[in-house]
């Protein structure tokens, strides 16, 4: 086993993995930039070096300045953690020429599946189903145009080098296709640095399940099942569930998802974690949409319900041991539900909200489960992802598991910022959720049969005390003195809580 892995991460993943590294005595080495300097992750690990600026291209993703601090500390191996370096195979080549262990899969893999158009070939190879669509990219609008009267209206233009819903746009019509064309492949290019495109026929409404996959370097593979992953906003997840309530009230569909991602998997000579990603229709059929090769945001949940610490196994894997886990002896027991919660403004447009975090309390008690990188006093930086922790829960039903969720949404407080925390009670208590009846455009649907859409009351009750105490302050002075501040906030507080 190593005796020392860096982290080229930030934020919550890297405190996650150095909390593992902890319990497998193995030291860490935590990277930052300028603007992370005082982050829970710099803090936490046991070495930690300066690798840039605070824009990531001039820090997180310069491949030179991880390898040389890596080399510097001594780190047999590299955790990618996600996001940045996680999916770049150069980056994984690079560790291996320099006889550094790349905590993920091997490179060629990385290319195999970072291919959007590659990776369908590989899944239709495998004999797994895809949405119907192109298998290379096209050359322009009259392309597309030929293949809409094959497939029909509506159509999906997605990035070939694509992910997190960048370089996507749907098209209704012949009319729209040449701005949609343009506008996706303009995007591809900022993002990815490759414009092409492929096509999809759109599935409306559709769910999105994930199975979580792990292997070793011997050719064994085994999954851990599904996570539902449909609620999402821009194409981003923001809360998810395990297991799927579609897939738990259909018998035999998960194991045949997770046969199909295996057969995907396998096909990529893929090792480590990773995971495969499914579209569902309204009729339940699946099909395949991609594979990301690396560690999930939401994996908590998984390890939740089946008990394996899959940053531990990824170690492992890493270092070369045998995957003991067979399939029979991995078991789902109970459900589990992530809330992402984010410096962010629900109820305007989910903007940033980067600042000073005046005031942080954080939920506890029997099933919660909080990987965070906050603490109070910390400022939230502008240029990074704004998520702020990853809230799961576990308990023995579904409907146990939402009214834990939400009672842990009430007992977690944080001041001096926004947050989605209120907005998750909101979903949380849609009857429309509860009943299960989720798809990728669940939040639009949410958000137009609440307009116009407002805080909870609540939270509108602590602003009108904010406002009324400010008010009283700045009138002349009165016989009766007002209250103090600290008790008119104290009031506001225990309000939210309740």
């Amino acid at each position: 086993m190593f005796r020392k892995v860096l982290i080229a991460n930030r934020g919550e993943i890297a405190v996650r993995v150095i909390r593992t590294l902890r319990e497998m005595q193995i030291a860490s080495v935590a990277v930052f930039s300028d603007a992370d300097r005082t982050s829970l992750h710099v803090r936490m690990a046991d070495e930690a070096e300066c690798v840039g600026p605070s824009p990531s291209t001039e820090s997180y993703l310069r491949i030179d300045r991880i390898l040389d601090a890596a080399r510097q500390h001594g780190a047999e191996a590299i955790h990618p953690g996600y996001g940045f370096l996680s999916e770049n195979a150069d980056f994984a080549a690079a560790c291996e020429a320099a006889g550094i262990v790349f905590i993920g899969p091997s490179a060629e893999s990385i290319r195999r599946m970072g291919s959007k158009t590659a990776a369908r070939q590989m899944a239709i190879a495998a004999g797994a189903p895809v949405v119907p669509g192109t298998h290379e990219a096209i050359g322009g609008p009259a392309d597309a145009r030929v293949l809409a009267r094959q497939f029909g209206y509506p159509l999906l233009l997605k990035a070939v080098a694509g992910g997190g819903g960048k370089g996507m746009r749907r098209v209704d019509s012949d009319a729209e296709l040449d701005a949609a064309f343009r506008d996706a492949s303009s995007e591809a290019e900022r993002s990815f640095s490759n414009p092409d495109l492929y096509v999809e026929k759109l599935i409306e409404r559709p769910r999105h399940i994930e199975i979580q996959l792990l292997g070793d370097r011997h050719g064994h593979m085994v999954h851990f099942g599904e996570r539902e992953c449909s609620i999402q906003r821009r194409h981003q997840k923001v809360m998810e569930e395990c297991p799927s309530p579609l897939v738990a009230a259909r018998p035999g569909m998960r194991e045949a998802m997770g046969e199909a991602a295996i057969r995907v998997a396998r096909s990529a000579g893929y090792y480590n974690a990773g995971t495969v990603e499914f579209l569902v229709d309204a009729r339940g059929d699946f099909y395949f949409l991609e594979m990301n090769t690396r560690l999930q945001v939401e994996h908590p949940i998984t390890e939740l319900v089946t008990g394996h610490d899959l940053v531990r196994l990824q170690l492992e894997v890493a270092a070369g041991e045998k995957l003991l886990l067979r399939q029979e002896d991995i078991a789902w027991r109970g459900a589990a539900i992530e809330c992402r919660i984010y410096a962010e403004d629900p109820y305007n447009s989910f903007v940033p909200s980067p600042g000073k975090i005046t005031r942080l309390t954080r939920p506890l008690g029997p099933g919660v489960r909080l990987d965070g990188c906050v603490y109070e006093g910390w400022t939230v930086p502008i240029d990074y992802d704004p998520l702020l922790a990853k809230l799961a829960v576990w308990n023995g039903t579904r409907e146990t598991a939402i009214a834990r969720m939400l009672r842990a949404l009430r007992e977690y407080d944080v001041g001096g910022i926004h947050t989605n925390i209120a907005f998750f009670r909101q979903i949380l208590d849609d009857e429309a959720f509860r009943a299960g009846r989720l798809h990728t455009h669940f939040l639009d649907e949410f958000m137009e049969r609440r307009k116009p859409f407002a805080p909870p009351p609540e939270l509108e009750s602590i602003a009108a005390m904010v406002a009324a105490f400010h008010s009283k302050r700045n009138a002349p002075r009165a016989e009766t003195a007002p209250p103090r501040p600290s008790r008119w906030l104290e009031i506001g507080r225990h309000e939210a809580l309740r």
